[in-house]
């Protein structure tokens, strides 16, 4: 399914796109990542999750300036709950990375509102 959300973290996971085995698992950890996105400021008013292979980004966001490190965070943030690091390095470096995209991802959002004439409390 072209940009499928399920499908295109399985794929960056390394899981075949063909099995489902930890589909609700990892739906459940896609749908955590958009709910924190939610409270940056990012994406749609209405919450939105994932049930299956069906929804695409575009249905997050259609603002490209911001899908690219949308799908880096989502895709970080799915890997270190899903499948965790052994290393404590890795661990620190993946934790460090997940913190930068949330406070750029939140100045991108905060930046949109005043563009779009919102007030910015």
């Amino acid at each position: 399914m072209e940009n499928s959300i399920l499908d295109s973290i399985k794929d960056a996971s390394g899981a075949s796109v063909d099995d489902s085995a930890f589909d609700q698992e990892l739906i459940l950890h896609i749908n955590s990542a958009f709910m924190t996105l939610r409270q940056l400021g990012v994406g749609p008013e209405i919450p939105f999750s994932i049930e299956s292979n069906s929804e695409v980004w575009s249905s997050f966001t259609t603002d490209e300036a911001i899908l690219p490190m949308v799908k880096s965070y989502v895709t970080l943030k799915v890997r270190t709950l899903f499948d965790p690091p052994t290393s404590a390095s890795l661990a620190t470096a993946l934790k460090d990375t997940l913190a930068e995209y949330e406070w750029r991802l939140n100045i991108e959002a905060d930046d949109y509102d005043v563009e779009e004439g919102e007030e910015n409390d």
